[in-house]
């Protein structure tokens, strides 16, 4: 009926004692090595954020180097701005020192008043004033001859040791001392970055080259998906950031709080670092707000912005514009963020994510590193029907019904069985055919799918309560139970005996226990359509029609099999007798698997799946109740 699920992606089934060397010899380079490699790889993510400006520079001007010296310029321009923003908040902000440490002293001891003076109250607070009123009276005669006598007894004078006073040419010294390492860095990260904008062709060929000169194909396509997925989360994060800065600007202007520029900016850069860059920013604009206000109204304003903002910005602005476009699912974040602040320190954790997206995107285009895709990837490691499978050996349907739920809100409950339940029915036949699945696993699989099916039904084709008490592991087939459950709760014939005319439609299985559970699933999804379907066995047809049936009540015949090519002398000789039987009715063949000309010779229509057994039906019955 459909085709096999797709494989998974290929993994290494073990992991040799080469590949563990291999590992820990990269760590040991990245940890010994990050002097050299951090100002490089930050240099060459700071050229991929820029190169859309050297693009659009290059077709105005012309000239490679001209486009990337402007973009340089540019660049420049801009971080020194928000630098002179941040030194000139940070100076005015220092003016007002000593008034916010008066006003934060206050607090702490408002606080403490109400904290540690409740908790110190009673027998504790009388005992620790007893031993501090014993500790003054013992030091007491020492202070007294210490403050009576300017001499001690050896007539040694007690000195106080001053600092010497600083010339200008130390102060300058210190300063430029302090400065001339991160000044070296930058230096070093903005000319590696002209020369990787300069050389960007040239290096992407000779990575190409170097990486996969052998399948050009592959390895471009992989650099492709590396540089959209890196660009699409450059953009889109720059974009917000900067959208949640003009935000906090604003907010923080109409509430009042000082230097509202200065936490706006701070917030914009901080967002930067993953999860905690933004708690950074909110702590330290709310200390602000708590040394301001004697209160504490500014304080609360402050953060229940800062909560607000991050609120729109992470669940309504960030998945509209990328959603998970980088492709990384959110717990990789958290821990690459970690595993690289651990080798790198604060610019690991500033890099974490850029460089976690790229070795997912080598794990999707290198077969060695798949594993890396599995782990950090946000790409289901499960397709829907392994997935299915797996909780169906665990017996774990009410997650199954959670995610079918989920997935009829989109499909229908045909797509659903062609797509997820089908195949997960094939997962559990090879492992059954290769007797990897014990007796125990293969009747809580049955078991899991008959609960399943039931919570999925139709109103009329749900079981009664006290139907519900029996147990699948008693039957032979998923199918016969379901059929059983269902005619308890709609009667032996599974609905009225008299019915209009053209109105039903019989489904016919063949007598194996795929057969009846294929026709099972084919009568619940015709009365999900308001046809009037119902599951039938040759031992039903040898009884004959219920006292009062009617034969022209019956437009559609669907005959089930689930292996054509066993099953077509049965069907050979059966079918003679129905088509006498219902002469006006449309013989309709559903075929699990394979192709089978027979079947299409002798039958009016053959379908082979269960979507298009249902707009077979749907063509053929108007949309009335059923009966």
């Amino acid at each position: 009926m459909t085709p096999q699920p797709p494989a998974p992606p290929a993994l290494p089934t073990k992991f040799h004692a080469g590949g563990l060397v291999n590992g820990a010899v990269v760590l040991g380079l990245l940890y010994f090595g990050r002097e050299v490699l951090v100002p490089i790889t930050l240099a060459m993510i700071l050229s991929l954020l820029i190169a859309p400006l050297v693009r659009k520079l290059r077709r105005v001007v012309r000239s490679q180097v001209t486009a990337v010296l402007g973009s340089v310029v540019v660049l420049t321009i801009l971080v020194g701005g928000l630098a002179a923003v941040i030194v000139s908040q940070v100076v005015a902000m220092a003016e007002g020192l000593p008034q916010y440490e008066s006003t934060i002293r206050d607090k702490l001891h408002a606080v403490q008043d109400v904290t540690l003076g409740r908790v110190m109250q009673g027998e504790t607070g009388r005992m620790m004033s007893r031993l501090g009123a014993e500790a003054d009276a013992a030091s007491a005669p020492a202070r007294a001859t210490l403050e009576g006598a300017p001499l001690t007894a050896s007539g040694a004078v007690p000195v106080e040791v001053r600092p010497r006073e600083q010339t200008p040419v130390e102060v300058i010294s210190h300063l430029f001392s302090s400065i001339w390492g991160p000044l070296g860095r930058a230096s070093i990260v903005l000319i590696v970055m002209v020369f990787v904008l300069l050389e960007h062709e040239a290096l992407r060929d000779r990575f190409i080259r170097l990486l996969g000169g052998a399948d050009l194909r592959r390895t471009t396509q992989a650099f492709n998906d590396a540089g959209e997925r890196l660009s699409r989360f450059f953009v889109s994060q720059l974009a917000v950031n900067v959208g949640v800065g003009v935000a906090v600007w604003l907010g923080l202007m109409l509430i009042g709080l000082p230097h509202a520029l200065l936490w706006a900016v701070l917030t914009a850069l901080l967002r930067f670092v993953p999860y905690v860059g933004v708690f950074i920013a909110a702590g330290s604009a709310g200390l602000m707000a708590a040394a301001v206000d004697p209160g504490w109204s500014l304080l609360l304003e402050t953060l229940g912005l800062f909560a607000a903002v991050e609120l729109v910005s992470s669940q309504v602005v960030e998945p509209q514009l990328y959603g998970h476009s980088t492709g990384l699912s959110p717990l990789s974040v958290v821990v690459a963020a970690i595993f690289w602040s651990w080798i790198w320190g604060p610019i690991g954790l500033l890099l974490s994510t850029p460089l976690t997206l790229c070795l997912v995107v080598a794990g999707r285009h290198i077969k060695g590193l798949a594993f890396l895709d599995v782990l950090l990837g946000d790409t289901p490691a499960l397709s829907m029907s392994e997935r299915f499978y797996q909780r169906a050996i665990s017996g774990d349907h009410e997650e199954i019904v959670a995610a079918a739920h989920a997935y009829l809100k989109r499909k229908s409950f045909a797509r659903y069985c062609d797509k997820i339940l089908m195949p997960a029915l094939q997962l559990a036949g090879a492992d059954l055919g290769k007797h990897t699945i014990t007796p125990g696993q293969q009747a809580m699989v049955k078991s899991t799918i008959a609960r399943v099916i039931e919570s999925l039904g139709t109103d009329g084709c749900r079981p009664t309560r006290r139907s519900r008490r029996g147990s699948v592991l008693d039957e032979t087939s998923i199918g016969t139970h379901l059929r059983q459950q269902r005619e308890d709760a709609m009667g032996k014939w599974q609905g009225p005996v008299v019915v209009p005319p053209g109105s039903v439609a019989l489904c016919i299985g063949l007598g194996s226990m795929r057969d009846d559970l294929v026709t099972e699933l084919l009568v619940r999804i015709l009365r999900t359509q308001d046809i009037d379907a119902r599951h039938l066995s040759l031992d039903d047809l040898d009884r004959g029609p219920p006292p009062g049936a009617s034969t022209d009540g019956v437009a559609m015949v669907f005959v089930v099999t689930a292996a054509p090519a066993e099953e077509w002398a049965r069907i050979s000789e059966i079918l003679p007798g129905l088509r006498e039987r219902f002469a006006d009715a449309v013989f309709v063949g559903l075929l699990s698997e394979g192709e089978f000309a027979p079947a299409d010779e002798a039958l009016d229509v053959v379908v082979r799946s269960f979507e298009s057994a249902a707009a077979e039906a749907a063509a053929r019955y108007s949309k009335t109740p059923v009966a």
